[in-house]
């Protein structure tokens, strides 16, 4: 265990990855270090719960956040991201057409008030939201220095974008999943998401971690592929979608 990361609220998954479940709506956010970069995966739900991660992320590592994954574009995912100035932000293809506009961001905004977020919190979040500047369509890996981290563009299922982090090595490959995979409750189906080519998703999900990986829900525990699997046949029970 390292006392440090437990401490300040963190599980440690491997030398190069940890990942905090946030509270109020149980959010993963995921943390990749490396010797020259740092990469955080969804950081969190609005600018105020972002500038806490920027703290606890650079207490932990002694260096800033250079780069920001988004896993997909839900408001608890990516309403976080303008406190994290200067770093590189990356999404699936696709994502800048929803965070980049106007209607998309006041979309997020009354997805967030919706949700519980306070009316002041989840305007100025939204107001201050960046498009990704780095989109992907396949794959992309990013060097951070001692671990090449592989984005994947997994999608769609949950929603239009859905991206897969994959990180390599550390005694067990770690991939964080967004909300393809969920731990604490039934994957949520909402109006964006394409139930139909969910279970393909998964699919490439498993290919990219392979039997012994860990894979980290967008909400809940740590979960094995065991668990993905029953995930998968259960969503294609669900949306009706053959084996």
């Amino acid at each position: 265990m390292d006392v440090r990361w437990e401490e300040a609220g963190w599980e440690r998954l491997t030398g190069r990855a940890g990942r905090r479940r946030l509270p109020v709506w149980d959010c993963t956010v995921g943390l990749v270090v490396g010797d020259d970069a740092v990469l955080l995966v969804d950081p969190g739900s609005s600018v105020r719960e972002g500038a806490e991660l920027r703290a606890q992320a650079e207490r932990l590592t002694g260096r800033r956040v250079t780069h920001i994954a988004f896993t997909h574009g839900h408001f608890d995912h990516v309403l976080g991201a303008a406190a994290f100035a200067g770093a590189e932000v990356f999404g699936a293809v696709g994502l800048d057409g929803l965070l980049g506009t106007a209607a998309g961001r006041e979309e997020l905004r009354g997805d967030a008030v919706r949700n519980g977020l306070p009316e002041e919190d989840a305007a100025g979040s939204a107001e201050l939201l960046q498009a990704p500047r780095h989109l992907v369509s396949g794959e992309w890996t990013l060097e951070l220095g001692g671990v090449q981290v592989l984005l994947a563009n997994v999608g769609p299922g949950h929603s239009r974008h859905d991206l897969a982090v994959f990180v390599p090595g550390g005694g067990r490959e770690v991939v964080f999943c967004g909300d393809l995979v969920e731990e604490s409750g039934e994957p949520l189906a909402g109006p964006d998401a394409v139930p139909r080519q969910w279970p393909a998703a998964l699919d490439r999900l498993l290919a990219l971690g392979g039997e012994d990986a860990l894979y980290v829900p967008g909400h809940g525990a740590v979960v094995d592929a065991a668990f993905v699997r029953a995930q998968r046949a259960a969503l294609a029970e669900r949306f009706g979608v053959s084996p």
